[in-house]
This record gives structure tokens, sequence and C-alpha cells, in this order.
């Protein structure tokens, strides 16, 4: 049988050496097919096996079956009420009310510090519970409260937020404040272009018919919906002839020219809100008492009594008292070069010697003193002579310089281009 099986061809004897070794293998390896039968511990082709699986260390916030929400109600948070009265007024026990407060400081920050017009959002499973409790801080974070078999635990859901360009631009016919209305400001966006034009423009009494601006500003979006306007990026405003241009810094936040001067100034040209300023289109206002077309060595602001009034710039309070011309008045000096004063305010609120900031609320408008109505009376010193606060030259605050200045007006070139494109279109339009 040897001598045949050398006799056969190479690849023959492999085959034959190859499918024995298959047969060995399997007599010896392979389990016995009558006794697989007869256990009762093997798996059955569709049948359902549970499976052993330890859920403490998948994580606090996996929830039981039982704590699936059903259920949803929506509760606003009425003026002066508190947690505790609100829980009261929907159902909601004292005992769940510090079980929440006491899972954790987050929570507790949240239920406590509830403001009215706060929505909060309550998430019931079948038998009733609270499994969810979600409050919306802004329309792109959701502070969620969520019941696990460990207590409660909290996270701050954030969607992501982008931003997109979008342009505005009016003539003004009637008032800057009516103009920017019309080209779809939003008050805060308003009060923030005076606020970054503020120490060139008076806007109480500088601005005329034919003034006009052009503003690039940020848009908050989120998921493809816009959901709020974030700072104004350029603008430009023309004021009586005059240009001014102003481009948002986006390393120190403020706002500079084109070739990096800063817009700020060491004064506001004006004292208070513009907003509260009559006769924003009269250049030639009577003084209240004298009857002149010119304000004796100052500018009269006509507003209702207790309008604020700000100091102009930092400084030291040199005086504050009452005469009986000038009424309540208040001093103020600005280094060794700079004196600004106001007049006839109803009250006080700084003292002699006290330091100020600019913006700061030094007083309130009023009509004390020699006066036939309330107005303040705002006057300008340099060196002691009197000069037009509207008109005036200002000292600026520290200016760009170097890289900062080099990367700066790079930027601003293409943010004005990107303005000027806009500006383009829009008349392209129309």
């Amino acid at each position: 049988m040897l001598s045949i099986f050398a006799r056969l061809p190479w690849m023959h004897r492999a085959l034959i050496a190859f499918f024995s070794a298959i047969i060995v293998i399997a007599l010896f390896f392979f389990p016995d097919t009558k006794k697989l039968k007869q256990e009762n511990n093997r798996y059955k082709v569709g049948q359902n096996y549970p499976l052993d699986i330890d859920t403490s260390d998948l994580g606090v916030k996996l929830a039981s079956p039982s704590l699936k929400l059903i259920r949803w109600e929506k509760y606003t948070v009425s003026s002066g009420e508190s947690a505790a009265r609100l829980f009261q007024r929907i159902g909601l026990s004292a005992r769940l009310l510090y079980d929440l407060t006491s899972a954790s400081k987050p929570i507790k920050s949240q239920l406590t510090k509830l403001m009215p017009g706060d929505v909060l959002e309550f998430g019931f499973d079948d038998k009733n519970e609270l499994v969810q409790l979600k409050r919306e801080l802004s329309p792109y974070e959701t502070f969620r409260i969520s019941r696990t078999p460990n207590g409660f635990v909290s996270e701050l859901d954030k969607k992501e937020v982008h931003y997109q360009y979008n342009y505005a631009e009016a003539s003004i016919s009637s008032n800057f404040w009516n103009a920017a209305v019309g080209a779809g400001l939003t008050p805060n966006q308003i009060m923030e272009l005076a606020g970054i034009f503020g120490w060139d423009i008076d806007f109480a009494l500088d601005i005329r018919k034919g003034d006009a601006f052009k503003i690039l500003y940020e848009e908050k979006v989120v998921e493809g919906e816009v959901i709020g306007r974030g700072k104004i990026i350029a603008a430009v405003f023309s004021n009586q002839g005059d240009t001014f241009t102003a481009v948002l810094d986006d390393v120190t936040g403020h706002y500079y020219d084109e070739n990096g001067r800063a817009m700020r100034k060491d004064f506001l040209r004006s004292p208070l809100d513009f907003r509260r300023v009559s006769s924003n289109f009269n250049p030639r206002r009577l003084h209240p008492v004298t009857g002149r077309v010119r304000p004796h060595n100052g500018t009269d602001y006509v507003a209702p009594v207790g309008t604020p009034i700000w100091a102009a710039g930092d400084g030291v309070v040199i005086k504050s008292s009452y005469g009986q011309y000038n009424g309540n008045y208040v001093f103020i000096k600005h280094s060794n070069t700079y004196v600004t004063k106001y007049l006839h305010l109803k009250r006080r609120k700084v003292k002699t010697g006290q330091r100020v900031k600019q913006g700061q609320v030094i007083g309130t408008l009023g009509a004390t003193g020699r006066v036939t109505g309330a107005h303040l009376h705002y006057e300008f010193l340099v060196h002691g002579v009197h000069k037009n606060a509207r008109t005036v030259k200002l000292p600026q605050s520290k200016s760009l310089t170097g890289k900062a200045k080099t990367t700066f007006v790079a930027s601003a070139k293409e943010r004005i281009a990107k303005l000027d494109q806009y500006s383009n279109l829009l008349f392209s339009s129309n």
C-alpha cells in the first residue's frame, strides 16, 4: 500500500494528506451532537435571552423605562413669584422642590433666581412624576434637569451659534431715531450707533435734515434661523457735510477710524441722552431767559425735568453748590486744561472733591436759578476760556500703533469694502 502511495504524483499525495488531517481533527475535537441535543442550557434560534449588564457603570444619565416622558406643561413665572410659589401654583410638592435644589448647586442657582417672564417646561411620566424640567436661558442655551435612578442631574444644552453680516442705511428727514427705526435698527443698535459717534457728533443738537448713515452689523444664526443681532462691525455717518467712519477692532473691542485713530475721546459732545432733548432741528435756539439766538458762553439743552446729566469726561468735582443765578450747579475739572460746568440742575448727585468718570450721572435736569423753563446750561472751558462744546477739537484716547495698527488697518479695509459692497447692491436694486 505504501509503495502504491509512493508512486502517486506529488499533488495527489498532498491532497490525501490534507483530507486525512481534517478527518482526524473532526474525530478528536468536535463535540458529540447527541450530547448537544441532551443539554438544556444551549441557546435556541429565534428565542430572546436577557443580557446581564451592570447599568451602574453606564453613567447617571441612563434613565429607567419607567421614566418615559409622556406629557409637557409650560408655565411663565409671574411678577414676585418664587420657585416655591410656582410649584405650589402648578400642584408640585415642596418636597420635590427641596430634592431638586439640594441635588446640585447649578440646579439650586437656576431655581432660586427666577425672573418674571421666565418660562419653565415640566415633563411628566405616566405616573405623573416630574421627569424633566427645562428653562430656556437664551435662544441657543437651555438648562435641563433630568430625573435618573441616582437622583436629579443637570446639563446645559448649547446650540452652535453662527454669524452673518447684514446692512442698513438711512437718510435723516425728521430726526435720527425715526430714521434709524425706519432702517430696521433695534433700540439697542440705535444707542450703540450714537455711542460710537457720540464723541464727534452732538446727537441732541447737531443732527440735520439730509444727514445719513450706513452700518454693517452681525446677525446671530442658530439652526438656520436669525435669533438676534450682534455688534456693529463698521459704520459711516455723514453730519452737516462731515463724514465719520468707525470700524470695530476685534482685539480691543473698541472702535477706530480707518487709520486706527480712536473714536473715543476724553469728552462726550453731549452730556445727556439725545432722546430726551427737544427741537433737534433748531440750530437757532433762543436762550430761555435772554431771548438771544446764541446761548451765552455755553449750550442749552431743553429736556424733561429729571433727565439724568452725565459727566462729559473723567475728572474731579471742584464745586457742587447752589447759587441765585446758576441754581444747583456742578463744576468739574479735567486735568489742568479743561473745565466743564452744568447749571440749573434739579438735584446734584456728586459732592465737591469727588472723582467722577465719563458718563457718570452727576445730577438731574431742572429749572433752578434764573430760568423761565427747565433746561441744562452746559459750558466747556479750555485754559479758562469758553469754547463751543459742539465744535471744539477734543483730545483723543490712545490710538493703535505698531503691529496692532497694521493688522487693524488691513481688517478695516476689508470691512469697509464689505459695507460699500452692500451699499452698492442696495443702490443697484433700487
